[in-house]
């Protein structure tokens, strides 16, 4: 009997033995799953992180869009190191001609919705075009306004010497809805391919008045003076932004739009006067 008891005594001794060796062998087998838990958590961050962009795009801007983009360009590159970005700056509607033509351009900034659409129809535009500002004419004098212009009615007076933008264009476009509007035609000494070069007429004295943006006559400063009219209300530009089908840098094309349509862009559009979209 002892020699029973005492193989049962051995018996209960091993089983206690293999027990605690199972149960510790399972607790060597869960630690490691925190730690993998873990790793993964680390590597997730790294995983999601937007990757800065980098390379070189070609940005088509109308021109009464000069100062501003070309600020945000420098901002851009400043804020995303390792980018440039270059600008080509014309009238909205010769700028859709190059593209069309086949120049290569990587983003399209336009100052009308219809030029735009020229390219969406074509189906050169990547994506959806987003509109990120407005605009409206006002009436720019050399300093001094020596004709006394004071309404936009005064620009029908032969003897003033206007000069606009040709109709194609969007701000000429903007002009001939006023003009619809208020019965007023204005016999024109010069129709401009940009609103630029109507600003440049008016502010070495060539003309006694130009019909640009609100935003030429604010980025002029005193090399012009500005007449406000309250009927250009009815011919407001709305100016959209989209990356081409054709860029072979679509996330940075893409992310430069997002940059001006994002806060840090419409808080310089803003402060250059150009209304939100």
């Amino acid at each position: 009997m002892r020699t029973t008891a005492r193989s049962f005594t051995l018996l209960l001794v091993a089983a206690a033995v293999v027990t605690g060796a199972a149960a510790c062998s399972a607790g060597g087998s869960s630690a490691p799953g925190p730690q993998a838990s873990g790793a993964t958590s680390a590597s997730t961050p790294t995983a999601s992180r937007a990757t800065a962009p980098e390379g070189t795009i070609t940005v088509f801007a109308a021109a009464s869009l000069k100062a501003t983009f070309t600020q945000l360009g420098t901002e851009f590159e400043t804020a995303n190191p390792g980018t440039t970005v270059t600008f080509s700056f014309a009238g909205s509607s010769d700028l859709v001609t190059q593209i069309t033509g086949g120049a290569p351009a990587d983003v399209f900034a336009s100052a009308d919705t219809k030029n735009m659409t020229k390219l969406t129809d074509a189906r050169l535009v990547s994506g959806t075009p987003v509109n990120f500002a407005t605009n409206v004419l006002e009436i720019a004098t050399p300093p001094g306004n020596p004709a006394g212009v004071t309404s936009f009615a005064d620009l029908a007076n032969p003897g003033v010497k206007t000069v606009i933008c040709a109709p194609v264009v969007p701000c000429g476009a903007a002009t001939v809805t006023i003009e619809t509007a208020t019965g007023v035609t204005i016999p024109a000494v010069s129709e401009e391919s940009a609103v630029t070069d109507v600003l440049g007429k008016v502010s070495s004295g060539e003309a006694d008045a130009g019909l640009v943006y609100v935003t030429d006559v604010q980025g002029a400063g005193d090399a012009v003076q500005g007449v406000p009219f309250d009927e250009s209300g009815t011919a407001v530009n709305t100016y959209p932004i989209a990356a081409l089908s054709a860029t072979k840098s679509a996330g940075l094309a893409q992310a430069f739009v997002d940059y001006v349509t994002g806060t840090e862009g419409q808080a310089v559009l803003s402060a250059a006067g150009f209304g939100a979209p």
